[in-house]
Order: C-alpha cells, then sequence, then structure tokens
C-alpha cells in the first residue's frame, strides 16, 4: 500500500507494527480470527474524546461479545495515553481495557489517511472496521467538532456479521427499517426465471415481496 493513500474497501489492513498502551502489536496478526475497530481522536485531554472513549468502554463488552476488539489512536505520545487514560478512571471512574496506539511520528496517520489537512494538523476522527480475515469492511470520518454514535458502530458490526453469514443485505435503519422492520433483504433474483418463481411465491404467501427484486425475510437467529 502506498503510503498517504487512504484504504479502500476490501482491501487488506495494512500490515503495520505500533505501539500502545498495552505494548508492541502488530496490525492485522495479532487479531487474526477476530474483528477489530480501529478509531482514531484528535487528541488525549479534549472534551469530545474523552465522551468517545467513555462510550466505547461502555460497550466493550458488547463488541467483544460480536468476536470484535476495540483499538484508539491519536499522534499523542504513548506517556499522554497512559496518564489520560488514568485520568479517566480517577475522575469519571471509568477503565480504558483497549489498546491506544502511540503515533507521535504520524507514520500510522500517513498510511491510514487520518490527516486531513482542510481539518487541521491533528488526525480526524476515522474509524476502521475489520473482519476476521484482516479485510476493511467499512470505514467512517467525522470532523473533530462531531463525536462518533457507537451504538451505529456495534450497529455496524452486526449487520456485517449477520450479512456474511446470511448472504443478506441490510436494510436502512436495521433492525427498525420502516419498511420492512427487523427483516433483512434477500439478494435480488438473477434470472428470468428466478424472477417469476418469487413473484408466484410472494402470491401464495410464500415469500415477502414487494417485488422480484425487492423480497426480504426475517433474519435468522
Amino acid at each position: 500500500m502506498v503510503e498517504g493513500k487512504i484504504p479502500l474497501l476490501g482491501e487488506k489492513f495494512p500490515e503495520i507494527e505500533v505501539l500502545t498502551t498495552h505494548g508492541k502489536i502488530k496490525l492485522p496478526d495479532d487479531y487474526k480470527g477476530k474483528w477489530f475497530i480501529l478509531f482514531s481522536h484528535p487528541a488525549d485531554f479534549t472534551p469530545v474524546c474523552t465522551t468517545e472513549f467513555v462510550a466505547f468502554q461502555k460497550r466493550y463488552n458488547e463488541f467483544k461479545a460480536l468476536n470484535t476488539e476495540l483499538i484508539g489512536l491519536s499522534i499523542d505520545q504513548v506517556f499522554s495515553h497512559i496518564k489520560w487514560v488514568e485520568w479517566i478512571k480517577e475522575k469519571i471512574g471509568i477503565e480504558i481495557k483497549f489498546p491506544i496506539i502511540a503515533d507521535d511520528t504520524g507514520r500510522v496517520a500517513n498510511i491510514l489517511g487520518l490527516i486531513h489537512p482542510n481539518k487541521g494538523t491533528n488526525t480526524v476522527r476515522a474509524v476502521f472496521i475489520v473482519d476476521d480475515k484482516g479485510i476493511i469492511r467499512a470505514i467512517l470520518y467525522y470532523p473533530q467538532e462531531l463525536g462518533r454514535n457507537m451504538d451505529e458502530i456495534l450497529r455496524m458490526v452486526k449487520g456485517l456479521q449477520m450479512a456474511d453469514k446470511q448472504g443478506v443485505a441490510i436494510p436502512a435503519n436495521w433492525p427498525n427499517n420502516e419498511l420492512v422492520g427487523s427483516n433483512v433483504i434477500i439478494p435480488p433474483a438473477m434470472s428470468e426465471k428466478e424472477a417469476k418463481e418469487r413473484l408466484e411465491k410472494a402470491k401464495a404467501g410464500e415469500m415477502e415481496c414487494f417485488d422480484w427484486w425487492f423480497c426480504h425475510k426475517e433474519a435468522e437467529q
């Protein structure tokens, strides 16, 4: 991968050795067989970032239940991360249990495209969702002034894992979609014969469809 080039969906996460509050980690190799979320924040000891770390930690067990680990990152030094984590535990009563990458040289930020010059010299609020094969499945970018919605990130992991397992697509606002509720989308028919069969099944009440190209079903548990 060319440094400075923003990684793309479907690509292998770049192989990087990083220094974290939990020691050195090799990405993505040390998370083989697990999903992970790498998220960058502008700086330690800042209000919005503090609210984000607390929010991530409060959902950490939910992420772990989905075989998903969390990894933070900023261009601060590791001692700054350590002192900030200590401050959060002492002042707010929340222990941050996931590692935070110290990228004070900006090397990792450059590889992942986390510095957006028109938004300053700090890392923007990026989110990389990486699957258990080390493939980048989703990327989100937020400006420094807007904190992230961790419930949406959690929903994305659940939806991506369900799509993989069941061979379906996930509708907008799932599991509370305005058209199909908690149902998931069946991939469109790929032939005239299959399209006709779907319409017949829908007419007979054997399948839920708005049309041959828009069918849905209950998600498997």
